[in-house]
């Protein structure tokens, strides 16, 4: 599939690295010709130096031979004209990234085929986590009816030293289903003969409602928590701040500059806002944290995120979430005070990649610390494997089907569930599976 990918920042750059490793035929239209020439040496494409939203410099990348392209820079207006004029130029699909909610109303009559915004949706997820503390992840599917429940395996976990096999023997009190672990970096699909570790990054699919009950499995303690402290002032913190205080909490708002202190005082009345350093155990330990309390690092520096998730959690915090954007350092943290990283790389990815995927895929969830993907597929009415059971399914091994969407119903499939036409499937798969999975059930 050929794609344009308009701006190479950190979203851009992250999604064009990406799709070129996967061999998508990747072309980038980059302005500021430093940046274009790192891409250039960085990642197998095209790049091209200019102005993405210009009639002549879209020529070059040929819109009328791609199948898709991408608007990620950071100004909105450049992606909406990039879009409407690669329509005109007879590109297949296109996707803008547009923050500006004035503007996301406003869209109407231009050629814009879909619309993401990736601090909005890095900040819902975020303000789910504070909710759950503990996981690190919560992901929702079929309007919120199934889940997938992400956290680090303690010494507390019924799971830990058993083989699945006999743990789901043994635990019955609802359908769960372990789909993966991630273990010194390296991740393994989960099967009967699996045996969980103290410290694995454990995934599991249940039934909403047992939330809960997947949390204990994998040996988080549950607490309510009642205040959070956000760090920074960055436009994630801001949209963070907000609807954390829409679902009742208390909030807190750090951040070393009185500028922009006076600006989140502004923004958000109810918040106790401190101007001071972030990294400081002083600043920190005038607030009394404890168990009660969660904090979320959302500056633009890694160093300070990652400086203050460790402080706060040696202060006492319940629950600590760091935003990353150098996505290598997400495996070094595991285990040392940061609870879950949050990447606005990766929330720009899952809303673009379904419409890479081949067959009817719905949505498409990315990790911060594997390469594998959680895809929602509808399986082909021509699909040879309509009418067998998972069981029977030449399903490759690195793939599992957590979850299926049937009709009004959701369900955690055992091996005897047999696979119907419309289905969706909730599919865990490692990038060596992926494409036979998507072949299986789209033909």
């Amino acid at each position: 599939m050929r794609i344009i990918i308009v701006g190479a920042g950190a979203v851009g750059g992250y999604i064009a690295e990406r799709l070129s490793l996967e061999g998508q035929d990747v072309v980038v239209i980059e302005k500021n010709p430093r940046r274009a020439a790192e891409i250039r040496e960085k990642i197998d494409a095209l790049v091209i130096t200019g102005n993405g939203a210009s009639t002549s410099i879209l020529a070059e990348a040929d819109p009328g031979q791609a199948e898709l392209l991408l608007a990620v820079s950071t100004s909105d207006g450049v992606n909406i004209l990039a879009c409407h004029t690669a329509t005109r130029m007879g590109v297949g699909h296109t996707v803008a990234r547009v923050e500006d909610p004035g503007l996301k109303d406003g869209l109407g009559g231009l050629a814009v085929d879909f619309v993401i915004d990736p601090v909005e949706s890095a900040a819902k997820e975020i303000t789910a986590l504070v909710s759950e503390s503990g996981v690190s992840e919560l992901i929702e599917f079929g309007d919120g009816k199934l889940a997938l429940v992400g956290g680090t395996a303690t010494g507390r976990s019924p799971l830990v030293g058993t083989p699945l096999r006999r743990a789901r023997g043994r635990l019955r009190e609802y359908d769960w289903l372990a789909i993966a672990v991630v273990r010194n970096g390296m991740t393994i699909v989960a099967h009967g003969d699996t045996t969980v570790e103290e410290g694995d990054h454990l995934l599991l699919m249940v039934l909403s409602p047992d939330v809960e009950g997947a949390k204990a499995m994998i040996g988080i303690r549950n607490r309510k928590i009642r205040r959070a402290l956000i760090i920074g002032s960055t436009r994630v913190a801001h949209r963070t701040a907000s609807l954390i205080a829409e679902i009742g909490m208390s909030l807190v708002v750090i951040d070393p500059d009185l500028n922009r202190c006076r600006i989140v005082a502004e923004r958000h009345p109810k918040a106790l806002v401190i101007t001071g350093d972030p990294t400081d155990p002083e600043v920190l330990g005038d607030l009394a944290i404890n168990h009660d309390d969660a904090v979320v690092a959302l500056t633009g520096v890694d160093s300070m995120n990652l400086i203050g998730s460790l402080v706060a959690k040696a202060l006492g915090a319940s629950t600590t979430i760091s935003r990353v954007t150098r996505l290598s350092y997400v495996g070094l943290l595991a285990g040392i005070g940061v609870d879950t990283t949050v990447s606005t790389r990766l929330a720009a990815a899952n809303s673009i990649l379904r419409f890479v995927r081949r067959g009817q895929v719905h949505s498409v969830t990315t990790f911060s610390d594997t390469d594998a993907e959680v895809i929602e597929l509808e399986v082909s009415p021509r699909s040879e494997a309509v009418g067998q059971t998972l069981l029977e399914l030449p399903l490759p091994t690195g793939a599992v089907v957590g979850g299926i969407l049937r009709g009004a119903d959701a369900f955690v499939p055992s091996g005897m569930t047999a696979i119907r036409a419309c289905d969706h499937l909730i599919i865990f798969t490692l990038p060596s599976a992926r494409a036979a999975v998507e072949s299986l059930f789209s033909s």
